[in-house]
């Protein structure tokens, strides 16, 4: 249990270089990106800063570990056995990784123990375990024939992540692609290299054969746009805003990469009036500030019905002012800092947008401290629909409360976005659930909860909130390609 003087130390910066063909060395150019801890401000290493050079050398390797290396001629249950491997070794220094997430990303300390950490590794124990269970069909076809069907890896994929959640995203990216033997080139975000890189050394300490997983630090429109472009990648996964996503589409249509997005969100979170009220405004509070709002899902457009809207509103008030916003470090903190400067600025923008549009705002609203890029937990309430703040994407700690009335009023309204990536409803009538459920646009519908993850279940969003799924089967299927094998019989 966490004491009121708890304070989790630093860890130990090991990795800082490009990890390449299982070799760690500098970028080719000499230059360096700086790693600043949101909290202090303060630059706290280096890292490589690689560019289409490094991408090229990274490329070269996984191509040559996908076609011609101990990986490409390894036993399914083997390739499982070394995910297994390092998954058991994350966890052995799962404190340790949960605490270069904290110095890297800013996230309280007690939530990259409790959560993105045990996520992880949940991850790539359940992909190690598909690893040999991917197979093909029979196929009955006309004639003396016999076909089948054979599920093969995609090749080299190339995984760009978000600073969100730095090490789960690798997870997410790394388990379906080693389970299928494909090969990876990835590039984390420039803000958040530091997981990314340890992860890879573990993964070098499991077994898993060089040119297998590379890495490569860097910025968006340098290696970013190197790997996209590179003739010799098969596929793309990216997890990040759409803009970047269009880009990545119109980049990667020379060389028709298959592609794979999870992307952005502007998710309904409707409570009708016969919820449990508790539950939905704990739930509500958790859907939009977990994280410091950093997660694509937030419930950011939570839609109240008009009979119980004070009442929530004095719940959530009540919660963040109670809220404790400060050291990431210390175990009783339950908010950090936004990830930098830029996104801090953009948070601030919106919250001055969203005073000077007329909605009320109840709770916070600045910046909190003067060091570190630290917000207020913000609630504005008589928020309306075409304001900003309801339709932007924010990625912060602002929760929009928008009133409702009418069942069928509040799916025309919910569905009133471009995103479709998640939704809520909070009701004790079931009826009433699957209702919503069947006709919101959104790739995860949460009933009486939020933010329930598990490996098994995929996760993507409808519209411009991205293309196929990750995580489960369906998040398998995007790293492999089908092979139909006819044979003659006579």
């Amino acid at each position: 249990m966490a004491t009121a003087t708890e304070t989790v130390s630093r860890p130990t910066i090991r990795q800082t270089s490009c990890f390449i063909g299982g070799e760690w060395t500098p970028a080719e150019s000499g230059r360096t990106l700086e790693c600043i801890h949101p909290a202090t401000e303060e630059v706290v290493t280096q890292v490589a800063e690689g560019d289409a050079a490094d991408i090229d050398r990274a490329v070269q390797a996984a191509r040559q570990a996908f076609e011609d290396s101990e990986w490409s001629r390894m036993d399914a249950r083997d390739r499982g056995a070394l995910i297994n491997k390092l998954a058991d070794l994350i966890e052995e220094e799962s404190d340790e990784l949960s605490a270069l997430e904290t110095l890297d990303n800013g996230k309280p300390i007690r939530d990259a123990r409790a959560a993105d950490l045990p996520l992880v590794i949940d991850c790539l124990r359940y992909y190690a375990g598909f690893a040999d269970k991917i197979q093909g069909e029979t196929i009955p076809v006309r004639g003396n024939f016999f076909s089948y069907t054979k599920r093969e890896p995609v090749g080299v994929v190339g995984q760009i992540i978000p600073w969100n959640f730095p090490q789960l995203m690798v997870a997410w990216k790394w388990g379906p692609a080693l389970a299928t033997g494909c090969t990876i080139v990835m590039k984390p975000a420039e803000q958040t290299p530091l997981g990314c890189l340890r992860l890879a050394r573990l993964a070098q300490k499991a077994g898993i054969p060089d040119g297998v997983i590379n890495v490569v630090p860097g910025y968006g429109p340098t290696a970013g746009a190197a790997l996209v472009k590179h003739p010799d990648v098969d596929k793309i996964a990216f997890t990040g805003e759409h803009l970047t996503a269009q880009r990545i589409m119109a980049d990667a249509a020379l060389s028709l990469k298959r592609l794979t997005f999870e992307l952005g969100g502007k998710s309904p979170n409707i409570i009708f009036d016969d919820a449990d009220l508790d539950a939905a405004a704990a739930g509500a509070h958790f859907g939009l500030y977990f994280n410091q709002g950093q997660c694509c899902c937030a419930g950011s457009r939570v839609f109240v019905h008009e009979r119980v809207h004070d009442a929530l509103i004095e719940k959530i008030a009540a919660m963040n002012h109670e809220r404790q916003v400060g050291d990431p470090f210390d175990m009783n903190t339950e908010q950090g800092p936004q990830v930098d400067q830029a996104q801090f600025d953009k948070i601030m923008k919106y919250i001055d947008l969203g005073k000077q549009s007329g909605a009320e705002c109840v709770t916070g609203g600045d910046r909190s401290g003067d060091v570190g890029y630290f917000v207020q937990p913000t609630l504005f309430d008589g928020v309306k629909d075409d304001m900003e703040i309801a339709k932007d994407e924010i990625f912060g700690p602002v929760m929009s409360v928008l009133t409702f009335s009418d069942l069928d009023e509040i799916v025309d309204r919910a569905n009133n976005t471009f995103y479709g990536l998640a939704a809520a409803v909070w009701t004790r009538d079931i009826g009433k659930a699957h209702h919503i459920a069947n006709k919101v646009r959104a790739g995860t519908v949460w009933v009486n909860c939020y933010d329930v993850f598990d490996a098994a279940a995929p996760f993507g969003g409808f519209k411009m909130s991205g293309m196929g799924r990750e995580l489960g089967f369906e998040g398998l299927k995007a790293y492999l390609e089908t092979k139909t094998v006819t044979v003659a019989m006579d």
